[in-house]
């Protein structure tokens, strides 16, 4: 009996076959699985653990029979809010299926095969990610201490020609954020030809007043900003951009025409006219991060400045804070860690009262047996 010729191996690109495989996060749906059982208190993955607005889900509630027609392509109604409320016109906003879908979308249309790309070394890993599936060569700037180091990143800009720079600010994974004037003379070191990604994914845990200014008219920089954390509406997969009108239209030519489900969209509207429950959440995040900080402080475990909806406990060596991850997951909470450097760290979102309630004898026994 022959055997069968084996079968033909796909024809990917050479830029995708040449990557190896990676998940930039594991879900807690497949640690679940892995261990056969659930958790008892999630807290993880930065989502938020207040749920939606009252407006968001009666009307979500209202629309659920249309499921069965297209959203708007144009995200027309959402747009037109958010450009009103930023006080820009419709043509400086661009929606996508969360931030992630932004990166990738940006980098498409953004970078060449070979491109340098900067980022933070240890900074939010899913950007470097699409950089890296397009083709893009990154250069990673480490911190300077838990911040990052802006003045370096702008060098690095420079010295490399880049096309793109990644800033998180608030940062994530270690919460830390700069103020108005450091990140105003960022941009002005910028070289030209190069575009700032500014990820606001946590800008509703810092005053307004603490941000730049909004400028379309300025093509360096694309801000992008999420319904996933204060507004809770991480599951639907709903963000934005806010950018120049040249390149918010050269994004158009590459976007997923049909790529915002309509329910994210209705419901995403009503949140955004709905400030005072935004307002309540950042003000019960506020508590749950004191909540932390109190532990860490009676654990003689240092928390970093947060200006996000998690708490990072710093335990000092990847092999604590592995150590400390590994048995939280093993006694049901699900939390995560960072990439080195930062895999000293253990992150935390901010849970209810009661998830905090739950969480916090779990950790103190894990960490004082650790």
């Amino acid at each position: 009996m022959t055997s069968s010729p084996s079968a033909p191996r796909p024809m990917f690109s050479r830029i995708v076959d040449a990557i190896a495989p990676s998940t930039p996060f594991v879900g807690p749906e497949e640690l679940e699985r892995r261990q056969r059982r659930a958790f008892l208190v999630r807290v993880g993955a930065n989502e938020s653990a207040f749920g939606i607005s009252a407006a968001a889900r009666d009307a979500i509630s209202k629309v659920l029979s249309l499921v069965s027609h297209y959203g708007d392509p144009e995200n027309f109604d959402l747009r037109s809010e958010l450009a009103r409320q930023n006080g820009v016109a419709i043509d400086n906003v661009l929606i996508g299926s969360g931030i992630d879908d932004l990166f990738a979308l940006l980098v498409h249309a953004l970078i060449d095969p070979g491109a340098a790309v900067v980022t933070s070394l240890g900074s939010y890993p899913t950007f470097n990610y699409f950089v890296v599936g397009y083709g893009g060569s990154l250069h990673k700037v480490p911190y300077q201490g838990d911040l990052v180091d802006l003045k370096r990143l702008a060098h690095e800009a420079k010295s490399v020609d880049a096309r793109l720079v990644y800033l998180a600010n608030p940062d994530n994974p270690t919460g830390t954020f700069h103020g108005r004037d450091d990140v105003r003379q960022f941009v002005e070191l910028i070289p030209k030809g190069c575009v700032l990604v500014l990820d606001e994914a946590y800008l509703d845990f810092v005053p307004r007043d603490d941000l730049i200014p909004i400028d379309c008219e300025n093509s360096t920089v694309v801000r992008l900003r999420t319904f996933s954390k204060a507004h809770g509406m991480a599951g639907m997969r709903i963000g934005y951009a806010l950018a120049s009108h040249d390149l918010i239209a050269g994004f158009n030519k590459v976007r997923i025409q049909f790529g915002v489900n309509r329910l994210a969209q209705i419901g995403a509207l009503a949140s955004l006219r709905d400030p005072a429950f935004v307002a309540q959440v950042v003000d019960e995040v506020s508590h749950g991060r004191a909540d932390y900080e109190r532990i860490g402080r009676e654990l003689g475990v240092r928390t970093l400045e947060s200006h996000t909806n998690f708490v990072s406990f710093d335990f000092e060596s990847s092999e604590r804070a592995e150590t400390v991850l590994t048995e939280l997951l093993r006694r049901g909470v699900f939390v995560r860690s960072g990439a080195p450097p930062f895999d000293r760290l253990v992150r935390v979102t901010v849970g209810t009262k009661a998830e905090r309630a739950t969480f916090e004898p779990i950790f103190r026994s894990v960490v004082n047996d650790s």
